[in-house]
C-alpha cells in the first residue's frame, strides 16, 4: 500500500511562522511564543509547570538535572527506547541501570526496577513505549518508598491515558515530551518538561539557560546549557497543538479497528487499546518469526520492521566506549545487566507498524489482509 503522509503541517503553521518574523524577535528570551507554548500545554496537561527546550532529548536531560543526581549515582530506566532516553544520563555523570520489560508490552516490568534499585539508585526513568501507558502508579509507589524521583519519558505518548483517566505524564515527579518531526505534533524537533514542583522547575529552567537568573540582570546561578526553544519552533509547535486531538482521534480510531481485524490470530499479542497513544503500532509474536513476518509485510507494501532497534540499549556499543574524550567514566568497569525479555523482544518477536492520523479504513484493511497472508 502507499504509506499514508501523517504529518498535519499547512497554512497554520505558515501563518504562525510569518507572525513570528515579521515581529523581528525570534529569541524566546524577549518573544512571547514559548511562553505562551507552555502555558497551553501546562493547562492541557493540568500542571504547574510546563518548561520548553530545544529538543526532547534536551527536555529528558532537563528532567535528569531535576533528579540532581551525584556522579556515579544511578538511574533506571528501559533497555527498549531511544538513545535519547540514556544520553542525559550520562551527560550527568550519572551511571544507566537497565531493568528488564513487560514481554507483551516492552514497557519496563515494575518487579524488574524493584531488583535493580540499589544503594545509589537516584530515579527511575520509565519510557511509555509506542503510546502504550506504561505501569507508573506501581512505579511511583517503588520511587515513594525509597525516595527515588520518578521521570516519565512521554515522547511517544503525547495525551495517552493512565488507567486512571489522568494522562501519562502526570504521575510522576517529571514528564517530558517531544516535538520531533515524527511525534505526533511536531517543529521539527522541540521539547518540553512538565512538574507539579517549582523548584523542579525553577531548576530545569535555569539550566536550560546557562544557569542565568535573568530578573537580576547578567547573574549565572548555576551550571546549565543553552537549550532554549526559539520562537519560530514555538509558533509552529502552538499550531500544532491545536490539532493535537483530532491527531490522536484519528490515529486511535483506525488502530483500534485493526486490533478488532486481527483478534482471532492466536499466534500474535496485539496492543492493549486502553489509553493508547498510537505512536507506532506494536505486535508481538510469542513464538518468534517477526523479521520474517516484517519481511513478508514490506512485500506487500506495508511499512513494516522486526525489533524496533538493531540491539536494545544494554548492548549498545556506546556503553563499551569512552564517554568523555579516552575516559570510561562514570562506567568504568560498567557491565549492563542482561534483560533477556527485553533482548528476545528486539532479536525475535517485537514487530513494528508505523503509524498515523491519515490512515483510512483502506488501509487498514490492506494491513489485516497482509498480515493474514504473511501468517
Amino acid at each position: 500500500m502507499a504509506e499514508a503522509d501523517g504529518r498535519t503541517l499547512g497554512d497554520e503553521e505558515v501563518a504562525a511562522l510569518d507572525r513570528v518574523i515579521r515581529s523581528g524577535m525570534l529569541s524566546s528570551v524577549w518573544g512571547t511564543e514559548t511562553r505562551a507554548l507552555e502555558r497551553e500545554v501546562a493547562e492541557m496537561y493540568g500542571s504547574r509547570h510546563a518548561v520548553a527546550c530545544s529538543s526532547g532529548t534536551a527536555a529528558l536531560h532537563l528532567s535528569v538535572v531535576a533528579a540532581a543526581p551525584d556522579p556515579g549515582d544511578e538511574i533506571i530506566t528501559t533497555p527498549i527506547t531511544d538513545f535519547g532516553t540514556v544520553a542525559p544520563i550520562l551527560a550527568q555523570n550519572a551511571v544507566p541501570v537497565f531493568a528488564d520489560v513487560d514481554p507483551e508490552t516492552g514497557n519496563l516490568d515494575p518487579s524488574a526496577v524493584a531488583k535493580a534499585i540499589g544503594p545509589r539508585t537516584r530515579a527511575i526513568l520509565v519510557v511509555h513505549l509506542f503510546g502504550a501507558p506504561a505501569p507508573v502508579t506501581e512505579l511511583r509507589a517503588l520511587a515513594d518508598a525509597h525516595g527515588l524521583a520518578l521521570i516519565e519519558d512521554c515522547a511517544q505518548a503525547w495525551l495517552a491515558e493512565l488507567p486512571d483517566g489522568r494522562y501519562a505524564g502526570t504521575a510522576g515527579h517529571v514528564a517530558t515530551l517531544s516535538l520531533q518531526q515524527w511525534k505526533h505534533i511536531t517543529c521539527g524537533d522541540g521539547g518540553l518538561t512538565l512538574t507539579d514542583d517549582d523548584g523542579l522547575a525553577r531548576r530545569m529552567r535555569l539550566f536550560a539557560d546557562k544557569g542565568w537568573d535573568r530578573s537580576v540582570g547578567r547573574y549565572h546561578e548555576s551550571f546549565g546549557l543553552n537549550y532554549r526553544m526559539t520562537e519560530l519552533q514555538a509558533a509552529v509547535a502552538r499550531a500544532q497543538l491545536v490539532k493535537l486531538p483530532g491527531v490522536l482521534a484519528a490515529r486511535r480510531r483506525t488502530a483500534e479497528r485493526l486490533v478488532a481485524e486481527l483478534a482471532d490470530l492466536e499466534a500474535l499479542v496485539l496492543p492493549r487499546t486502553q489509553g493508547h497513544a498510537w505512536w507506532l503500532f506494536p505486535i508481538v509474536l510469542p513464538g518468534g518469526g517477526a523479521a520474517e513476518l516484517a519481511e513478508g509485510l514490506r512485500a506487500d507494501g506495508v511499512p513494516a520492521r522486526a525489533g524496533y532497534l538493531s540491539q536494545p540499549l544494554n548492548r549498545a556499543p556506546a556503553l563499551t566506549a569512552p564517554v568523555y574524550g579516552g575516559s570510561r567514566y562514570p562506567l568504568e568497569g560498567y557491565v549492563p545487566a542482561p534483560c533477556p525479555e527485553a533482548e528476545r523482544m528486539v532479536d525475535d518477536t517485537l514487530l513494528i507498524l508505523d503509524w498515523n492520523e491519515n490512515y483510512t479504513d483502506e488501509h487498514v484493511e490492506v494491513v489485516a489482509g497482509a498480515v493474514r497472508a504473511a501468517l
